[in-house]
């Protein structure tokens, strides 16, 4: 069985990718949580990845650390991750490689906190233009496929990238048109998200340089986090 190693779920966008990738193919895994903070904890995971990073995927003596790196690792043991007709597969492909390699801005002003409610105070032109950026990216993928997914009638890798997105539309009240808004609505919809929130949720753990990235552009106006 493999197994997966992921950070605080209100917190980490990138141990997201990996979970919910997993969990929406229905692959078996074991869950590991390393609490940002515990600084024992990271340096014992400095064993497992070398860059101390989440996430990380063990299966049996192999480790594969990096979101993207363990995409293609389990695509090429199960052939669904990525959409199976040639072009909608090469625009996922571009669609994962963009959100991996790009968007900081949005990163950077909308940092991810699953459980709180915040009124941005500014919108940096950056992040504007990264929010721009993925209304147009969700709509060609969504009118180029056909629906309800990315890159089809399908889950796939590419929705897996996004999802963080998804939470920061929550998080932040991000507006996009209609048909993006419906997309980021189907995606916390799904079991997995709302597993993934509800645990999110549950945490009693805080990370101050994280909540404090928050507090940079804007205001929170609920907490809805377990004390």
């Amino acid at each position: 069985m493999y197994t997966l190693y992921i950070a605080n779920k209100n917190y980490s966008s990138w141990s997201l990718r990996a979970w919910i990738l997993m969990r929406e193919f229905g692959l078996a895994f074991k869950e590991h949580l390393i609490v940002f903070g515990d600084a024992a904890s990271w340096q014992s995971y400095r064993r497992i990845s070398p860059t101390a990073r989440v996430p990380c995927l063990v299966d049996g003596e192999q480790a594969v650390w990096d979101s993207l790196a363990i995409t293609e690792y389990l695509a090429e043991r199960h052939r669904a991750i990525w959409p199976q007709e040639d072009k909608a597969r090469a625009w996922a492909r571009s669609a994962v490689a963009e959100m991996h390699s790009g968007f900081a801005d949005l990163r950077k002003v909308c940092s991810m906190s699953c459980g709180v409610r915040v009124r941005l105070n500014t919108m940096p032109d950056g992040a504007r233009r990264d929010i721009e950026r993925i209304g147009v990216l969700w709509n060609d993928g969504l009118q180029r496929f056909g629906g309800p997914f990315l890159a089809g009638r399908a889950f796939s890798a590419a929705d897996a990238f996004y999802a963080p997105v998804a939470f920061r539309i929550q998080t932040y009240a991000l507006k996009l048109d209609a048909a993006g808004a419906a997309y980021a609505e189907r995606l916390l919809q799904l079991q997995s998200m709302r597993d993934w929130y509800e645990s999110a949720l549950a945490e009693t753990w805080r990370d101050a340089p994280h909540d404090a990235d928050v507090l940079k552009f804007g205001t929170v106006l609920q907490d809805q986090r377990a004390q």
